[in-house]
């Protein structure tokens, strides 16, 4: 077992899934909806493309300043 990481955003209806470590990405009506198919694309895509690197990815945030109006 690998854990990765997964973004959501909500775009208009749908929520969308990004792995980054893998570069994977799916969606569905639901957080949880669009973690499964994220998780069935990167299981898919790993079969065909294996990790080479364990390592895992750093997440953080980070502040810019408003563009003016």
């Amino acid at each position: 077992m690998v854990q990765l990481n997964a973004v959501i955003t909500k775009e208009e209806d749908m929520f969308i899934a990004l792995c980054p470590e893998v570069g994977t990405s799916s969606q569905g009506h639901t957080i949880e909806e669009a973690i499964q198919n994220l998780t069935e694309a990167t299981e898919l895509y790993l079969e065909e493309f294996p990790l080479e690197n364990k390592k895992r990815s750093l997440l953080t945030t980070f502040e810019v300043a408003n563009a003016p109006s």
